[in-house]
């Protein structure tokens, strides 16, 4: 009998574990949707934000799973400290692509632009910017569909955080709007 003590006793802490992170995700999950209702926010940002609050509770289920079943706290925190450091390196290896990632998050919280809009982003002087339909914005690009050519429409991708470099002037319902970068 105490075979099955040894055996059951873990095992229901870890259904508990379980059980009680998959609650806490629908409780988060409900209240940051009423959050992002009343405060209007992006779809994609709500997303966003959802995935990121479900990964942490994931990740901290899991180290209390790992707990129970007898994993060391000093070797989790040796693995964790060492992980930590070569994301840190990384993180400076991959400056331009994090910093597009962060623009793109201001992008949906500021709202220069929407999709479908027409847009120009500026080059400084006489020269004539970049100038289309916004078809799409994703963690690096934006994506804008150029006035047909000889060729027919053509699309270009733009790095978001150009966007916060140069001005952009955008249409809405027929008249311009300049905002500047």
């Amino acid at each position: 009998m105490q075979e099955w003590v040894d055996v059951i006793v873990p095992g229901g802490q870890v259904l508990l574990i379980l059980v009680v992170t998959r609650l806490a995700q629908i409780l988060a999950k409900r209240l940051f949707d009423r959050i992002a209702q009343r405060y209007d926010l992006p779809p994609e940002l709500a997303v966003g934000v959802r995935r990121v609050i479900n990964f942490v509770l994931s990740v901290a289920a899991l180290l209390l799973v790992l707990e129970r079943l007898g994993v060391s706290g000093t070797v989790l925190w040796t693995a964790f400290t060492g992980f930590a450091t070569v994301g840190a390196v990384a993180f400076f290896a991959a400056w331009s692509v994090l910093s597009n990632i962060f623009c793109t998050v201001l992008i949906f919280i500021t709202r220069p632009f929407r999709l479908y809009e027409t847009i120009e982003l500026l080059e400084s002087g006489d020269k004539p910017g970049l100038k289309g339909k916004v078809m799409d914005i994703n963690l690096l690009y934006t994506t804008l569909q150029e006035s047909e050519g000889a060729e027919g429409p053509s699309v270009v991708q733009i790095p978001n955080s150009l966007f916060f470099q140069r001005g952009i002037r955008r249409w809405r319902g027929g008249h311009r709007t300049i905002t500047a970068g």
